[in-house]
């Protein structure tokens, strides 16, 4: 299919998300053009975040101790330099947020109201409504974004290739627009297409994230960092729905607490820290307790009660869609996809390994969250490493004029993406093993050579490979035949050229 080609005087930013338009905001006075398939503040991860921002904003709280906690929760696997620099930076992100508008909750004096999440040492969690963070602070960026003379938005561009240079240089990107390809150039591009929920079936995010920012910066060379590690949160609502309503942790915060069908409690057979340890605990415990035919249940009759429709109006929202009033009932928990640790490995300012290319929020892997990303870190770093990818995009020169190579990857039919998401949720999912992980490689080979390297296929093959080589089990990557965790921990770094399937799945015997 051929495609017309135009010129962007600036940076070319795919993906409108929390990091997407904090880099477009940070690239002033250079144009930015922001690309997104889904009108703003759909479709995007950040709006549906519920539980809010981590940040040390309050007396006696430190950006050393939230560093601490990060990479106490991370399971060895968390950059401390890049670490230290979210946790720094943090205070003011959220400050900077709450003056464009994001309504966040506050106490009688003023200061940032802050919630308990799982393996915080202290409530610092700032928060909207309880449970209406992601969409109200999506709100108001998506509004200052608007107003601004430097940033256009266009909607409807789908994602399908990148643009390069026979140095490897990323000079653009390849986007579909109603029916047609159009390519388009710019100084520099940034990345911010979000994680790969929509590989499982089981998933809290939109079912729109299937990896394919991930998939084709692999694709045309770039390093790819711990792409096994997928966060599952505990506490999606069992009543049906793809994607599943999610149970905010800060329920768990105020005091609810996990039962079986008979009201049993049964966290502390499984953590010390009960109903707040880590989120990859909480959701192997849940998961066992499902398998054994006991089921599992948030109840949070005491802890909320009545306040339900006014303190997390989200949650009771979505219960009383499915027939379950949280007010009376205990909800119906399982744990679903929520967010991918792993992504294009990137240095401090956005960075890729491929000149010309940059990538910031969930597709990006800055060493920040380890083998397990700490609650409500995760709209932090898009606020904060977005805007760092946005200033140093704007920098970049115009590279010389060059012969530009498409990298565009396939399409993928439905009923195909449909049976790759069941098989990922089941074979890499909370609990893994050889067996399952092989099967999913096989089935993998089975549909590449079929459909071709569709960019699916290409996300899901680098979790699945990255899952059968690491032979331990480590934050959210459990691994039912290696169930220990080694001494010496070490990242997962990988180029898509080193990955010769026979190779990895010799890795998973």
């Amino acid at each position: 299919m051929m495609a017309s080609r135009i010129r962007h005087d600036g940076v070319l930013i795919v993906g409108a998300g929390l990091a997407g338009l904090s880099a477009a905001l940070a690239c002033a006075p250079c144009k930015a053009l922001v690309l997104t398939e889904a009108p703003l503040s759909h479709g995007c991860s950040s709006a549906w975040a519920q539980g809010g921002m981590a940040a040390a904003l309050s007396a006696g709280d430190t950006a050393e101790q939230h560093a601490a906690d990060t990479i106490a929760a991370g399971a060895g696997l968390v950059d401390p330099a890049m670490a230290r620099l979210l946790t720094t930076e943090g205070p003011d992100a959220v400050r900077a947020l709450a003056a464009l508008g994001a309504p966040f909750d506050r106490t009688a004096d003023g200061a940032f109201a802050q919630s308990l999440e799982a393996a915080h040492s202290r409530p610092r969690v700032a928060r909207v409504k309880g449970d209406q963070a992601g969409a109200a602070i999506m709100g108001a960026v998506a509004a200052h974004v608007l107003a601004q003379r430097h940033v256009t938005v266009r909607d409807g561009h789908r994602l399908r290739g990148l643009l390069q240079d026979a140095e490897g240089r990323v000079r653009g990107v390849v986007a579909e627009h109603a029916g047609e390809l159009v390519e388009i150039t710019a100084r520099a591009v940034i990345l911010a297409t979000g994680g790969i929920g929509g590989l499982y079936a089981e998933t809290t995010t939109p079912a729109e994230l299937k990896g394919e920012g991930l998939a084709l910066a692999a694709l045309a060379g770039a390093v790819i960092a711990d792409p096994e590690f997928v966060q599952f949160h505990p506490t999606a609502i069992d009543i049906g729905r793809d994607p599943a309503p999610l149970a905010t942790e800060a329920l768990r915060g105020e005091g609810a607490v996990l039962v079986d069908a008979s009201g049993e409690r049964f966290m502390a057979r499984y953590s010390n820290h009960a109903e707040l340890a880590p989120r990859d605990v909480v959701a192997r415990a849940i998961h066992a307790e499902r398998t054994a035919g006991r089921g599992a249940f948030l109840d949070a009759r005491e802890a909320v009660g009545e306040a339900f429709p006014h303190e997390f109006p989200a949650v009771f929202a979505a219960c009383l869609s499915g027939g379950i009033d949280p007010r009376v009932q205990p909800i119906p928990v399982a744990p679903a996809c929520h967010y991918h640790m792993g992504g294009i490995a990137t240095d401090a300012e956005g960075r890729t390994t491929l000149p010309g290319l940059f990538a910031a929020g969930e597709c990006a892997a800055t060493g920040v969250h380890g083998a397990n990303r700490l609650a409500s870190n995760s709209l932090l770093e898009a606020a904060v490493f977005g805007a760092r990818a946005g200033r140093a995009a704007a920098a970049e020169a115009w590279p010389a004029p060059a012969r530009l190579v498409r990298l565009v990857t396939p399409a993928l039919p439905d009923i195909d993406l449909a049976e790759l998401r069941r098989a990922m949720s089941r074979e890499a999912g909370v609990v893994r093993d050889a067996q399952g992980l092989g099967r999913l490689l096989d089935l993998i080979d089975a549909l590449e050579a079929t459909h071709g390297r569709a960019a699916p296929l290409v996300a899901a093959r680098l979790v699945a490979a990255a899952a059968a080589a690491r032979r331990e089990s480590r934050g959210g990557h459990f691994r039912r035949d290696f169930p220990l965790t080694d001494a010496d921990p070490r990242r997962t770094f990988v180029r898509w050229a080193d990955l010769l399937p026979a190779s990895w799945k010799l890795a998973a015997e």
